[in-house]
């Protein structure tokens, strides 16, 4: 269904994306290495082969909305718009300079092409459900996209968003949760564990889709099949790696947020190259 031009070139995209957070961070700095890489390929593929948006015209009023709930992971969606050309690459170096329209976690009011502030997390989806609504309600064929963290489920207004979700019908809506199996502190089963995902969102009355989210056809695929759905909200469980691409990162909760070293750093690059 794919070409493999296709597939190869979101591949590479995703690994420059991958770079461009190690840039963003710098040496000497600490950033969320893992759950940026973990994501990378998922929000690769919204920006560089689903959404509708013009970086030119970021309020475009039947653009996609793109919100990360996980939010302190910002740099991994600067690292995106630049890429699809919100603002100069050259930008990324300055990522949370004071003052700066690249700040810790997205921030509307700064940056061009931010939906919404987040990064107190389980906020993401609740602000997600209330675009889906105000976007049928203008008659607009648009899509919300909400990305959430597997540790962010532990917050209670993530499950009040999902039933009204249901309640509301709103097919328009779609949810990816990065299923990374780590939080900030450990294991997500040895905190608040919430699985079995799959069973507890269709529990929900949400449409279920459950891929590797490493895979770039299953990605699009996943998005493609999403925007069949009709009734109901949908959400993609995709099963990645913590640090995906990064030698010493994988699979590793000490990089959830972690101070770069120049050692690290050159690492991270070549590992990337």
């Amino acid at each position: 269904m794919y070409s493999k031009e296709m597939i190869d070139d979101l591949n590479n995209k995703a690994k420059t994306i991958r770079r461009n957070v190690i840039k963003s961070i710098g040496i000497g700095t600490a950033g969320h290495v893992g759950g940026s890489c973990s994501s990378a390929d998922l929000v690769t593929a919204l920006y560089f082969y689903k959404m509708k948006y013009d970086p030119k015209n970021p309020k475009m009023e039947n653009r996609d909305r793109f919100l990360l709930s996980k939010g302190h992971v910002a740099v991994l969606q600067y690292a995106a718009m630049a890429e699809a050309g919100f603002f100069p690459v050259a930008d990324l170096k300055h990522t949370k300079d004071v003052g700066f329209h690249l700040q810790g976690h997205p921030d509307y009011l700064k940056t061009p092409g931010i939906e919404a502030g987040t990064g107190s997390l389980g906020q993401g989806l609740s602000l997600g459900l209330g675009m889906a609504l105000g976007l049928k309600d203008d008659g607009l064929n648009s899509r919300v996209y909400v990305l959430c963290g597997d540790g962010e489920l532990a917050e209670g207004q993530i499950w009040e968003a999902a039933m009204a979700a249901k309640a509301f019908n709103a097919d328009n809506l779609l949810a990816i949760v990065d299923h990374n199996k780590l939080q900030a502190m450990g294991p997500i089963q040895e905190r608040l564990d919430i699985t079995p995902l799959p069973e507890k969102w269709a529990a929900f009355g949400w449409h279920v889709i459950e891929i590797n989210g490493h895979n770039m056809e299953e990605i699009l695929t996943a998005l493609d099949h999403a925007e069949t759905i009709k009734g109901k909200p949908t959400v993609i469980i995709a099963h990645t790696i913590k640090g995906k691409g990064v030698s010493f990162a994988e699979n590793t909760v000490s990089c959830h947020n972690v101070l770069l070293t120049d050692e690290m750093y050159h690492q991270a690059l070549s590992d990337l190259s």
